[in-house]
């Protein structure tokens, strides 16, 4: 998935063993949609006086306007989380689509980890998920190592559409041909033509179950964040959103302000700039990021001299005569063959500032002939198994093809690529990191455009932390001061030498975090003085 977490490095917290998503498209309305029933509006303040959910969760079903939630089983996830034993859980059902009346309903899994504390503060924590298409539910475990319900109380609800929500708006038809395609062309016109095909056959088998795929978007999910509040008896929450989840946190904090006491965003997606044009923009300041560290390291610099230039260099030889290999993969009974041309070289790059340490030698090694190492790491990222029929393509194809392609023009988003690498052929900048093929997927996802209010920037007083990662390559660092030009109580956070998600790699950023949610206005950041780079891989 475009913005999905990917694989964690060994750094100041232990790896993640979640499986990297798999690729929706080679990997991310306010004035026409009715105000859900029950919902408030108005601005946070920064104090906290809500009663806590301890009291809320487990108690009796309860009916807001056209929600309700029902307490009951813990949701469903792809694999059994520890977090999750204590949790108090249920479901929220709402309106597949608020503009019809009596139209269908769905229903979105809710858990709440109970905070470690014997006596939690009265205002908890409501996570947003990633991809677009990731489920909350799924990431208990990232929430609760980073520490989040050391005093709050943590409250996940898949996102409509996603794992264990009903419907769940799979595809993994999709994950097995992008898993299948590490063996083709990367950008050929017959990749195109396959992974639009099976695009195109999810999208006919969801429709034909009756689901308004039109409805999976971010005014819907934030609508149903601010039901859940009110459905739970909450009166004031804070938000923590990443990668995409900070996309629909911007939207939900600017449509539904009210109970909002403070919100955290890692990984920065801004709806007004989504796109293919960013996803370039923020490639490059991620690859620069990873780059200007092994300069800076004697070691690395005297082993891997001009890092930037070599890249710069397979990306355009590699585009114009393909390498062809075959490499052993783990599960997989025969070894795999894989293809690496310059769009399947900036891919990999991407999710590789995961695991920056060995980027040098890997491109070093493939610059003197030998790409079983990268072709390695990129077949076993989108073979693994525990990848398929976890994403919720009906989801992300929602928010993609309503919200980002339809305000992004082709030149733009050309134009965009053309200013990050102006040296790459126009072949790699046609199809955008994380985003290949999009708007042909868009095409046959056949969905109406969100109204274009939907780009607006958030304004709000509400306190906000913006954090960021140096080597974030897929939602850039320098989206933190853009959006906090117009969130008046922002506080704009970089840690150096990290990826997308510094809350998931960085005992840092989970510290200021904490902090954060103790002092809104306030948080303490001088963990980040002395933050050293990875030492990276130095080869023979």
């Amino acid at each position: 998935m475009a913005l999905t977490p990917m694989p964690r490095r060994r750094r100041t917290v232990r790896r993640l063993h979640a499986a990297p998503a798999a690729a929706v498209t080679g990997i991310l309305v306010t004035g026409l949609l009715a105000t859900p029933a029950g919902a408030e509006h108005g601005t946070g303040t920064g104090t906290s006086t809500s009663t806590s959910t301890s009291t809320a969760i487990g108690t009796a079903a309860r009916t807001v306007g056209g929600a309700r939630f029902e307490p009951g089983p813990c949701p469903k996830t792809p694999a059994p989380i520890t977090e999750l034993k204590k949790a108090r859980c249920g479901t929220l059902t709402v309106p597949e689509n608020r503009t019809r009346r009596n139209g269908r309903k769905i229903t979105l899994g809710v858990a709440v980890v109970p905070a470690a504390a014997a006596r939690p503060r009265p205002d908890p924590v409501v996570w947003l998920a990633g991809g677009p298409g990731d489920d909350a539910v799924g990431e208990a475990k990232m929430a609760i190592d980073g520490g989040l319900n050391r005093d709050r109380d943590v409250v996940l609800m898949s996102q409509r559409g996603t794992y264990s929500a009903d419907p769940a708006l799979l595809c993994p038809n999709i994950d097995r041909f992008n898993g299948r395609a590490v063996g083709l062309v990367h950008h050929a016109p017959s990749t195109e033509r396959l992974h639009v095909k099976a695009t195109k056959a999810c999208r006919d088998r969801l429709a034909g179950l009756g689901t308004d795929l039109g409805a999976y978007n971010d005014t819907e999910s934030a609508a149903d964040y601010a039901d859940l509040r009110v459905a739970l008896g909450i009166k004031q929450w804070n938000v923590f959103g990443i990668s995409y989840g900070t996309h629909l946190a911007l939207v939900y904090m600017r449509q539904h302000p009210r109970g909002i006491r403070s919100v955290g965003i890692d990984g920065i997606l801004p709806p007004s700039k989504a796109g293919s044009a960013l996803a370039w923009s923020s490639a490059r300041e991620g690859f620069d990021g990873l780059f200007k560290a092994c300069a800076q390291q004697s070691a690395c610099n005297k082993r891997y001299p001009n890092l930037s230039a070599t890249f710069n260099r397979l990306v355009r030889e590699l585009e114009a005569h393909p390498v062809t290999t075959t490499v052993k993969v783990s599960g997989r009974p025969k070894p795999v063959k894989v293809v690496l041309d310059g769009g399947a070289l900036v891919n990999w790059m991407t999710t590789a500032t995961h695991v920056a340490e060995g980027v040098p030698r890997s491109l070093d090694e493939l610059a003197h002939g030998r790409p079983q190492r990268i072709a390695r790491q990129w077949a076993g990222w989108k073979l693994n198994p525990q990848g398929i029929g976890v994403v919720s393509h009906g989801l992300a194809y929602g928010i993609f093809c309503s919200e980002w392609t339809p305000y992004e023009s082709r030149a733009k988003a050309l134009r965009g690529g053309q200013n990050a690498f102006p040296s790459f052929p126009r072949s790699v900048l046609a199809q955008a990191p994380q985003l290949t093929f999009l708007r042909h997927d868009c095409d046959v996802w056949n969905v109406p455009p969100a109204p274009r209010s939907i780009r607006n920037v958030t304004r709000s007083n509400i306190p906000t932390l913006a954090l960021s990662g140096g080597f974030d390559s897929q939602t850039g660092a320098a989206n933190g001061p853009y959006v906090a030009r117009t969130l008046s109580r922002a506080t704009v956070v970089k840690v150096p030498y990290e990826p997308h998600v510094v809350f998931a790699t960085s005992r840092c950023a989970q510290k200021i975090t904490a902090s954060f949610l103790d002092r809104p206005t306030a948080p303490r950041t001088g963990c980040l003085t002395g933050l050293k780079p990875p030492r990276f891989e130095i080869g023979p």
